[in-house]
């Protein structure tokens, strides 16, 4: 897909679409970094700057006249991107399933500490399709206004998802592999629905099939280090 710049933006647009990536971006950056390591891991405290990001990007959406639709709360074009996030991550997962079963670390039950091998993965996906609403329907979005629809802005996605996951190496590496494929998918065919899906299906996948240390229990920000 060829990176096409939408000249219909003016430069105040883009300027604003730079500051609101940034806007959410810091918020979430400071959760984990900052108010997660002072608050002695309070996950009160850790909500109050996500939820800013979220009412930044709610009221965003209305500024813009942005509808539900138009961010990919839809179910119409569900199959289409279904389909297209299975032909991209078909491979991955038989190629990570295939390396934990041959190097004994698949383990379906891991997460959630031994929880049920269900239980955690249906929590990860409802987590999965709300990362996504703010890395597509936002993120995505602005970055588009920012640089246009195709690879640069895809690129920005990709890169923003793999920052908010350091300084964890291989969840980083992951994640911006991830990034790429999502974003690519969003553009192409935008449904929120079935990217969350695929997310918590492959972080599933990826716990599943590597040993805990890899992921050093994906922990990030400041908890990478405790």
């Amino acid at each position: 897909m060829a990176m096409v710049v939408d000249e219909g933006y003016a430069p105040g647009d883009r300027a604003l679409a730079a500051w609101e990536i940034a806007s959410v971006v810091s918020s979430v950056l400071l959760a984990e970094w900052v108010v997660y390591s002072v608050g002695g891991g309070s996950r009160l405290l850790l909500a109050v700057p996500v939820a800013l990001a979220f009412a930044l990007m709610f009221i965003s959406h209305r500024l813009r006249g942005e509808s539900a639709r138009d961010v990919g709360w839809r179910l119409d074009n569900f199959l289409a991107a279904a389909r297209l996030l299975v032909l991209l991550l078909a491979a991955p997962t038989l190629l990570l399933v295939a390396y934990g079963w041959f190097d004994a670390h698949l383990d379906l039950a891991r997460w959630g500490g031994g929880q049920t091998a269900f239980a955690m993965p249906a929590l990860g996906i409802l987590w999965g399709i709300l990362q996504q609403y703010a890395l597509q329907g936002f993120i995505n979005r602005r970055a588009q206004v920012l640089c246009g629809r195709g690879w640069t802005s895809i690129l920005v996605v990709a890169l923003v998802f793999a920052a908010l996951h350091l300084p964890n190496p291989w969840l980083a590496l992951a994640t911006f592999a991830g990034g790429l494929v999502w974003a690519y998918v969003y553009q192409k065919t935008p449904n929120l629905l079935a990217l969350g899906i695929s997310h918590g299906v492959m972080t599933w996948v990826l716990i599943s099939s590597l040993p805990p240390a890899a992921l050093h229990h994906l922990r990030v920000g400041f908890r990478y280090f405790g």
